[in-house]
């Protein structure tokens, strides 16, 4: 694996996985491959963000990211991201909602690792 592969990874890392989960493990077992190139993690990103909204995939990328708040939030944060989240899985909608309030999050628990991710970029 090199660097430019392994740096590619952890900005769309997030992306990748509120697409599909599949893909997700594709790319984390192509990067264990010496053999592994930009353009081998570059391709499957591509089919990921090709996809088509699953609430299911979007739920589990954001259950991801809430990890790393979970235990900085305050307890109506915590409250009102399980509320988002909830209606989010019930209806489709909102998803926009739910990540502007993930930005705002990490914009008052900031983290470099997430601060890099192209989630975040997808308005």
């Amino acid at each position: 694996m090199t660097k430019e592969a392994e740096l590619l990874w952890a900005k769309h890392k997030y992306l990748v996985l509120s697409k599909s989960q599949k893909i997700y493990l594709d790319i984390r077992q192509t990067l264990k491959s010496p053999n592994c190139t930009v353009l081998d993690v570059q391709s499957l990103i591509d089919q990921a963000v090709l996809l088509e909204e699953s609430p299911s995939q979007v739920t589990n990328a954001y259950m991801h990211i809430w990890g790393y708040f979970k235990n900085k939030a305050e307890r109506q944060e915590k409250e009102e991201f399980l509320t988002l989240l909830e209606k989010y899985r019930k209806t489709g909608y909102q998803r926009r909602k739910l990540l502007a309030f993930l930005k705002q999050l990490l914009a008052k628990y900031p983290n470099s690792y997430l601060q890099n991710s192209s989630i975040f970029e997808e308005e």
